[in-house]
């Protein structure tokens, strides 16, 4: 299987378009210091980046306080700030555009609610390049990426043959894999080999490049 010969490709947002690294842990670290539990500055955060808001606050709480609580917090400080503390990973866009005017449909499918992707991918300039964007309501539905994935494809009218999903962590390899879709693993988000290749990721690639292979 190889992305290029597939009509339609599912994008994961941070970790694949973007690195959110800035925004996310700097909001994260804000949320948890509200909820009375700061965390050191030298504790290595980066595994945050790509699972739920809810799915992490209610990791890092452990019991401690209310999950939802931090994610109103979290929420404050990135959409005044966070969203645009990112950085587009060189060469995707150039990809994109390629894909775009070779005719394959571009759809955004993220973990981050999707009134927050819209506005980073019309910050960063994806907007233009994607026929639709695709998040999780703010009150928590279709947070499950499989939820999303299954939604998406029904409103778009896809089949899983004409699909790739796009992403650099397991759950993004996993989501898919429940609606038979393969996943092209990215090497340069926060999953990392190991991670993808035990989630079943049907091929890894290095570079933005690659998915014009």
């Amino acid at each position: 299987m190889s992305a290029r010969r597939r009509k339609t490709l599912l994008l994961d947002l941070d970790g694949t378009l973007v690195d959110p690294a800035r925004g996310i842990l700097g909001s994260c670290r804000y949320a948890m210091a509200r909820m009375g539990h700061p965390i050191d500055d030298d504790e290595d955060l980066r595994w945050i980046i790509g699972p739920s808001l809810r799915e992490t606050f209610a990791r890092l709480l452990g019991g401690r306080g209310d999950p939802e609580a931090a994610v109103q917090h979290y929420r404050q400080r990135y959409s005044e700030w966070g969203l645009t503390e990112a950085a587009p990973y060189g060469g995707v866009h150039e990809v994109l555009a390629m894909r775009r005017a070779e005719g394959t449909r571009l759809f955004l499918c993220t973990a981050k609610p999707a009134v927050f992707a819209k506005r980073v991918v019309d910050h960063f300039g994806f907007a233009g390049l994607l026929d639709g964007v695709y998040g999780p309501q703010l009150d928590g539905k279709h947070d499950d990426k499989g939820d999303l994935i299954a939604h998406l494809m029904e409103v778009e009218r896809l089949v899983p043959e004409d699909v790739c999903m796009v992403g650099d962590r397991a759950q993004d390899v996993l989501a898919a894999r429940r609606h038979g879709v393969p996943t092209v693993g990215v090497l340069w988000g926060y999953g990392g080999r190991e991670e993808l290749v035990a989630a079943g990721a049907e091929i890894l690639i290095a570079s933005p490049a690659q998915l014009l292979d």
